[in-house]
């Protein structure tokens, strides 16, 4: 029986799913998006600090499209997002993909743990679908990017779609996140949300737990915490 295989027993206490963010989260991208937005902006006359691409961090491709027009980029949103998904894309194939620390660690723990799970982010799926197939192990039971959703995070749709493409209840399910965006979409939806901040700090976002890295975590750490928050839940109801 796989880690897949939909009829394999999950320990006592363990989640069904967890949802993965990506930039940020499983893979240090982030300066890959910053390296592709500073010379689209200068290339129109503008400036672009570090503080400017922060701003976009865990936004969706339309919203930092809008910020990256009011910067100065005279480009339709469209063209705006599919220019820096190839920008990305064309550094990952140059520089190789930069994982975030402990990501690997935990899917594979995870996966033989019989824990489904998903990427859910704001990049393009075209994009998260390169990410997924460059794992060298079956890490993920579906990826779903921004354009498969009609309302980004900080909505919940995102995650309420990452579980019903895995077919389970939101409930059952752990969302991990680097981003404030992310993190509120993650709340909002019902999940037992995980922050794992980056490039921006997640005090007090609401998230049910704060770890400073996934370095050093397995399966049981997200089934440990995962059976506190739905106990707790259970005491105050």
């Amino acid at each position: 029986m796989t880690p897949n295989d939909a009829s394999c027993d999950l320990p006592l206490g363990f989640p069904r799913a967890v949802l993965w963010d990506m930039d940020g989260t499983i893979i240090d991208s982030e300066p890959y998006w910053i390296a592709a937005e500073t010379p689209l902006v200068e290339r129109f006359g503008g400036t672009w600090t570090h503080e400017d691409a922060l701003q976009l961090v865990g936004n969706s491709l339309e919203t930092s499209g809008a910020i990256l027009q009011s910067a100065g980029v005279q480009m339709d949103i469209p063209d705006i997002v599919e220019y820096l998904t190839d920008e990305v894309l064309r550094q990952m194939a140059e520089s190789g993909l930069p994982f975030r620390p402990g990501a690997q660690e935990l899917l594979r723990s995870l996966r033989a743990a019989g824990v489904k799970t998903a990427i859910v982010t704001m990049s393009r799926r075209r994009m998260a679908q390169r990410v997924a197939d460059l794992f060298t192990f079956d890490a993920f039971d579906a990826v779903l990017g921004g354009d498969d959703v009609a309302r980004p995070k900080p909505f919940p749709d995102p995650y309420l779609a990452g579980a019903a493409a895995l077919g389970v209840d939101i409930r059952d399910c752990v969302a991990i996140e680097d981003s404030p965006t992310g993190l509120r979409s993650a709340i909002d939806s019902g999940a037992v949300t995980l922050g794992v901040p980056h490039f921006v700090s997640l005090d007090g976002v609401g998230a049910d737990a704060l770890w400073p890295s996934l370095a050093d975590t397995n399966a049981s750490d997200i089934a440990a915490l995962f059976t506190r928050v739905r106990q707790a839940e259970d005491v105050i109801r």
